[in-house]
């Protein structure tokens, strides 16, 4: 699950996971992540932007956290927040990860294998 309101960043994360054979479904907004959280299957990953519009991330990896079937999924930020209280706010909220744009799309691809422990 890829939640990103930047369109070209968001098409440039889904064609590097679907080359890679994963399948993927996108949030473009805080609102849209929260009814998939709220109605949807549960994915593999997700890949969480903080700066979203309606909600931000940090409130949706909250959100995730508290749902039953969603609390164990990893979930990497993706996001230009630098900070270093960023990067402690979100891996004391729950994140496995944290990923600063720009990204390199090879690292960030062996970061999920990683966590999903898929073998390169």
């Amino acid at each position: 699950m890829i939640v990103e309101d930047d369109e070209h960043i968001a098409q440039l994360l889904e064609f590097l996971f679907q080359r890679e054979g994963f399948g993927t479904s996108c949030a473009s907004d805080g609102q849209a992540a929260e009814q998939m959280i709220e109605c949807g299957p549960p994915p593999v990953l997700i890949l969480l932007d903080v700066m979203l519009p309606y909600q931000d991330g940090f409130h949706l990896l909250k959100h995730i956290r508290r749902q039953p079937k969603w609390e164990t999924i990893p979930i990497i930020m993706l996001t230009a927040k630098s900070q270093e209280s960023d990067i402690v706010r979100a891996l004391d909220a729950g994140a496995n990860d944290y990923v600063v744009k720009p990204f390199q799309p090879s690292e960030l691809v062996a970061r999920v294998k990683r966590l999903l422990k898929v073998q390169p």
